[in-house]
This record gives C-alpha cells, sequence and structure tokens, in this order.
C-alpha cells in the first residue's frame, strides 16, 4: 500500500469500515462466473444490448422504431415516451428490454444474497441513473415482483433522492454531524464513469439532526465522458468545479463547513488511493502515485478560516448512504446503483450497545 501523506487534517481512514453510523460490510464486490462479471449483466449498458437485440427483427424488415439511431444515442426520456404513448411495436421493443433485464436483476440479486454477510440483508436499495426514469423504475419492480415469486424474503426500494443528488447527499454521513454544526452545508463530489457531479448539500441540522433533510443547494454536473480526457484535465475541472461553488456560497453567505466528501468508483484504501475498480474513469487512477484526496487538499487547502478535510469513499457506498435515515427500522441493509457498472454496498446500522 502507498505511504502517501494527505493534506490537511485526518477525520478517519478514507474507505472505512467504520462510519458515524453504519458498518460498512463490503462494498465494490467483484462476483464473476463462466461469462464474466456478474453485476455486469444488470449495468445501463445490459438494458441497452436487451433493446438492440428487440431492435434486430423489425430493423431487418426496415421497421426500426429508433430511425436507425445507435443504441448510446437513445435517451431514457425517449424510452419513457415510446413505453407510455408510442409505437405499439416500439414499446413492445421497450417492454421486451425490460422484461428481460428485470430477470437478470433479479438472477444477480439472488446471486449476491448468496453471500456472507449479504444473507442478512433485509432490504436492497437500488439507485443509479436508471432509477430516474420510468423504464428503470418497472424494470425494478418487476425483478421485485420475480424475487418475491421465487419466495427470496428481501424488500426492495429505490432510493428516494433523484439520482443526481444521493451520491452528493450520502456525503454528509461520511463524518459525525457534530463536526458540522455552526456551519450550514457541506461540499461533496460524485465522481462516475460518465458523469462528475459537485456540489453544495445544505444540512439543515437544526431541522434534523439524522441528516434527514439534507438537501442538494447547488450543484455542477459534468459529462466528462463526452471528452477525451487525460487524468490531469479531469482533476483540474474538478477543482474548478469546487472553486466556483465556493465562491457561490461565499456570495450568498452560506457557511461551509471546511469538508468534502467524494463518491468514487473503486475500491478505496486508507491513504486515498484506489485498488482498483476505477477503469471507466479517464487515465489511471488506480496508480500508487494518484492520491485525489491529496491533490484536492493542495489545490483548496482552506475553506473559510479552516484547514480542508477530505474524505473519500466508494461511490455506491456513498449514494446508499443517503437512504440511511429510511433504514432505521432495519438492520442489515444493501444498496445496488445501476450505471455503468453495477455498485454495490452492505451496511449494518450500529445500535448503541455495539458502540
Amino acid at each position: 500500500m502507498s505511504q502517501q501523506t494527505v493534506i490537511g487534517p485526518v477525520l478517519s481512514a478514507h474507505g472505512s469500515a467504520r462510519l458515524p453510523s453504519v458498518e460498512v460490510e463490503s462494498y465494490n464486490l467483484a462476483i464473476k462466473d463462466g461469462n464474466g462479471f456478474v453485476g455486469d449483466r444488470a449495468s445501463k449498458g445490459a438494458l441497452r444490448d436487451f433493446i438492440e437485440e428487440w431492435r434486430k427483427p423489425l430493423r431487418q424488415i426496415g421497421r426500426d422504431p429508433f430511425a436507425g439511431k445507435d443504441k448510446e444515442a437513445v435517451s431514457k426520456k425517449q424510452l419513457d415516451e415510446l413505453l407510455a404513448a408510442g409505437e405499439r411495436e416500439a414499446a413492445g421493443v421497450v417492454q421486451g428490454a425490460i422484461e428481460d433485464f428485470a430477470h437478470e436483476l433479479a438472477a444477480v440479486t439472488q446471486r449476491f444474497l448468496k453471500l456472507k454477510g449479504w444473507k442478512e440483508a433485509e432490504r436492497l436499495v437500488i439507485g443509479g441513473g436508471l432509477t430516474g426514469s420510468r423504464v428503470g423504475e418497472l424494470a425494478i419492480g418487476r425483478a421485485s415482483v420475480l424475487l418475491k415469486a421465487d419466495k427470496i424474503k428481501i424488500d426492495v426500494t429505490t432510493v428516494r433522492n433523484d439520482p443526481d443528488e444521493a451520491g452528493l447527499i450520502g456525503a454528509g454521513h461520511l463524518a459525525p454531524a457534530w463536526m458540522f454544526h455552526g456551519h450550514d452545508a457541506i461540499l461533496a463530489v460524485d465522481i462516475g464513469g460518465t458523469n462528475m457531479r459537485a456540489g453544495v448539500v445544505e444540512l439543515n441540522l437544526k431541522r434534523d439532526a439524522d441528516l434527514s433533510k439534507a438537501k442538494v443547494w447547488k450543484f455542477e454536473l459534468w459529462r466528462h465522458g463526452d471528452e477525451k480526457l487525460n487524468r490531469e484535465d479531469a482533476v483540474q475541472g474538478l477543482i474548478e468545479m469546487l472553486e466556483r461553488l465556493i465562491k457561490r456560497a461565499d456570495k450568498e453567505g452560506l457557511r461551509l463547513a471546511p469538508f468534502i466528501g467524494i463518491g468514487c468508483p473503486g475500491s478505496i484504501e486508507p491513504d486515498g488511493t484506489i485498488a482498483r475498480g476505477a477503469q471507466n474513469l479517464p487515465g489511471n487512477w488506480e496508480s500508487s502515485r494518484f492520491n485525489l484526496p491529496q491533490l484536492l487538499g493542495e489545490a483548496i487547502p482552506k475553506i473559510g478560516d479552516f484547514d480542508t478535510m477530505i474524505l473519500m469513499h466508494n461511490d455506491a457506498v456513498v449514494q446508499g448512504l443517503s437512504e440511511l435515515p429510511r433504514m432505521q427500522d432495519v438492520e442489515c441493509w444493501a444498496v445496488f446503483t445501476i450505471g455503468t457498472g453495477l455498485g454495490n454496498a452492505l451496511f449494518r446500522n450500529r445500535s448503541a450497545e455495539r458502540d
């Protein structure tokens, strides 16, 4: 493991298994079988592959409902519109893909539930960009029905917050709430395989100390996947996003805590380097010589009058944490995030007795 020095005060280890309110029992599990990574069969790309399969017979007779568009060019909004009010055959293509994807999602879920620890999961929360569409909601709902039909006892639900915001809101749970007293908001970063988000999260601790009233005040979305970037370009772009947000918050009189919470793909080492799982990001983020928290700390050494504290964890973990206030009626729960891949994490709520 790299022994680089992290700039700024040490809050706790990056990628820690022990967080203020939960134990992270596992995350970023990469399960393989004879066909490759199991999670890939329930990713955003898998749904598009199913749509492509159902297009083929119509394309062969000159009746492609997507007018020859590449599968990546069809948006979630277009799929929703076709499902709701499109031509019968176009809607049929989407419905067929939903059914196929739901079966795969149910099968992948069952595969995870056979793992040690996951057998105890009482609830599965599904997030990621797919949940922000009717097509995604129907696929998840159908998968839930299939699991119940197989007598699998797990409650399946979706992330409550907007997919663009959940990974930012969850960053507030990376540190104990008392750290933020006297402040209105924090900076948060959500890094994905195609998009990068940076935002200001209002904590609203006076309304509820469990962060259940936290909300995104402002955020910027950068579709870095549309550009040919190297790693340095990506980091510099993120720094500039954060600097703009700091200026906006200062102008509006919003008191930012000296904290940046980051959700990033991959297995996060305690020193802030990434061991594996960041292959979809621009450049090599898995190098032992690359440390994103350190670089951000060097670029933004202070927020207000205080030294900047930075904590990074896996993006599925952080998105899952946004649901923590709603998970108090169960002890063990899990999250899937459907995106470029299938992110995953397993949590166990920390009780007063265990602390």
